[in-house]
């Protein structure tokens, strides 16, 4: 079972190459948009089982460095950029990787804080 290559997979591979020997966050969050999104696409055609393996798979890899953090922040730490829905997310992501000593690292352009993956 594998991934098709995503359309930013070559982008974000090297990124990965470069920063190889320094550690890679997950959270409940990530994992779970992670799975929903494997899961739904028909390209992938994954059950929920499936998702669950593969990423188990990655947070493995001795290749990586992945270290599961947990979620403490409230609603408090919520930046006060945040002011649509589609950007709660992104926010208290953004949030959690500062509490963790880390940035999130992104392909979405524009989230405050966060650094975009060249």
């Amino acid at each position: 079972m594998g991934l098709v290559r995503h359309q930013f997979h070559d982008r974000v591979n090297t990124w990965i190459g470069s920063n190889l020997g320094s550690s890679f966050l997950t959270c409940s969050i990530t994992e779970l948009v992670f799975v929903r999104i494997v899961i739904q696409l028909q390209v992938y055609g994954f059950t929920i089982a499936q998702a669950r393996s593969v990423l188990l798979e990655l947070r493995t890899n001795p290749g990586f460095h992945f270290k599961f953090v947990h979620d403490g922040n409230d609603i408090s730490l919520l930046p006060s950029c945040v002011t649509a829905s589609r950007q709660t997310t992104d926010g208290h992501l953004v949030e959690l990787a500062k509490s963790h000593g880390a940035v999130l690292a992104t392909l979405d352009e524009g989230i405050p804080g966060a650094y975009l993956i060249p």
